[in-house]
């Protein structure tokens, strides 16, 4: 996210954050090697927010992120929250993730939880 996202954007999460009793964290490997990640945050009893999604550049565009998003969809139902929420990048890098979004209905929508307006953020929500 560094890469390509000034400092102050940046709302991935740090290892130490990964730990929280409100963050579940899943990781894709084949072998030894890691594919991809990704986080489900409870907001409340009904609304969750996928984070820290990732895939390794060199297994992008393989279908991983889509799996990861599968699994967090599909642990949100089975937690009975009535929509998901997340921030994505405003960047064009950012594009094939809001377009996997975008995909599995997720729609863009303002604000939420203790975001605060960003140029370089978007923010979209799926009702479950």
């Amino acid at each position: 996210m560094y890469e390509i996202t000034p400092p102050e954007s940046v709302h991935a999460l740090d290892l130490e954050a990964l730990r929280s009793p409100d963050i579940t964290f899943w990781t894709a490997w084949e072998g030894n090697e890691l594919l991809g990640c990704g986080a489900l945050k409870e907001l409340d009893s009904k609304s969750g927010e996928v984070k820290s999604m990732h895939t390794a550049k060199a297994h992008r565009r393989r279908g991983f992120a889509a799996k990861i998003l599968e699994h967090i969809i599909k642990e949100a139902k089975r937690r009975v929250y009535d929509c998901l929420n997340l921030e994505t990048g405003a960047f064009p890098e950012f594009a094939p993730a809001r377009a996997l979004y975008t995909r599995y209905g997720f729609e863009y929508r303002g604000l939420f939880a203790d975001y605060v307006d960003d140029s370089n953020s978007v923010f979209m929500t799926k009702k479950l």
